[in-house]
């Protein structure tokens, strides 16, 4: 009778922005993973988007943190706070949190440490169970790949600290690779190149911009030009200056080469009929960095294997891991020796040997 009422909700708790699905409602909360605190007193001053506004224009006193890094939790107790501040958004005055089975993301590869905290971040918060899935298996699901079917499909899935590179079959992950480079990294490189070109020191947010408005994975046919504003590091006043999107696309081709050898590496790993069965079905890219413009055909012509944006790069994670429920026995079935356990890459490598 309980199963009944019970709510289901999939959690993508990314490096830099949090979804949550509730069964029924579809992405009922998008925030930034981001929390403001005050140095002196500890004390939370503001969650999410709030807090994203104040990025490079906070006083002394106070300081923007992402409590997670490269996907694994790095501040637990900040961490725990977000969450309950995003969850008391979405449930109102009526905590039917308490009644409800959460399935929430984790990169795949970490340990079983890592894995049992970012279970324990929902069960503190008083969900009846919370359960932890690999994200490219959630990402997948999430897509309407045939995950529970004997069919090699593989995801390519980069997100704001990592990328991973998996294939899965039967409900597992066969292989999976993951590097620790991602969107915040593009700003990075934006950062240092144009501190190292024009003496001139920008923020993350204004390198942000960029990577939105005229970064490209391709050549652009356009050269396009973009204002922006920072500080002159000889000087140390305000300068403008004007940036194109080539500049930016040359920039670009180590965190492309990162990528296309982690689908390489996985390609290695595969057995010949799972290889056989990308080739003719393709890659499938999603996460916030596959918005990046050209991305999938750039990755094309790399590999020689035809890409695929997904319809929704940034909520397949959070889709797949809600409806996780209801896909629980095609695509875990006989392969989870417990109810509640997860498989892994490990299970799954046992699995295809």
């Amino acid at each position: 009778m309980l199963k009944r009422f019970e709510k289901l909700f999939g959690v993508d708790l990314g490096t830099c922005n949090t979804l949550i699905y509730q069964e029924g409602n579809g992405i009922v909360l998008q925030e930034p993973t981001v929390v403001a605190i005050r140095k002196d007193t500890g004390e939370v001053e503001a969650f999410g988007a709030e807090a994203y506004a104040m990025i490079g224009r906070t006083p002394a006193n106070l300081e923007v943190i992402y409590p997670l890094k490269d996907g694994v939790i790095a501040n637990f107790d900040m961490t725990t706070a977000m969450l309950k501040h995003f969850i008391s958004k979405i449930q109102g005055k009526y905590n039917w949190f308490r009644s409800s089975q959460v399935y929430i993301s984790v990169p795949c590869g970490i340990t079983n440490v890592q894995k049992r905290a970012v279970e324990e971040v929902i069960a503190h918060k008083g969900a009846r169970r919370s359960i932890a899935i690999e994200e490219p298996l959630a990402a997948a699901i999430g897509a309407g790949l045939p995950v529970g079917e004997p069919i090699g499909s593989m995801v390519v899935d980069i997100g704001g600290g990592t990328s991973q590179v998996a294939l899965i079959s039967l409900g597992g992950i066969v292989v999976c690779h993951c590097v620790r480079r991602g969107g915040m990294s593009i700003d990075q490189d934006i950062i240092e190149y144009v501190k190292k070109k024009y003496n001139l020191v920008i923020g993350d947010r204004t390198a942000e911009e960029i990577k939105k408005n005229i970064a490209s994975a391709v050549m652009p046919e356009d050269d396009k030009q973009m204002d922006i504003r920072g500080r002159d590091l000889v000087e140390g006043l305000p300068k403008n200056i004007s940036i194109t999107s080539r500049e930016i696309y040359e920039i670009l081709d180590d965190f492309f080469v990162s990528i296309v050898e982690s689908i390489r590496l996985t390609m290695e790993q595969s057995p010949p009929e799972l290889a056989g069965d990308v080739m003719e079905r393709g890659i499938l890219l999603c996460g916030g960095g596959a918005l990046l413009h050209g991305l999938d055909r750039r990755l094309q012509q790399e590999i020689g294997v035809p890409v695929h944006l997904a319809e929704n790069p940034m909520d397949c994670i959070a889709h797949g891991a809600g409806k996780m429920m209801s896909y629980k026995a095609e695509v875990l079935g006989k392969y989870s020796s417990t109810e509640t356990k997860p498989v892994n890459v490990s299970e799954a490598d046992a699995m295809s040997s």
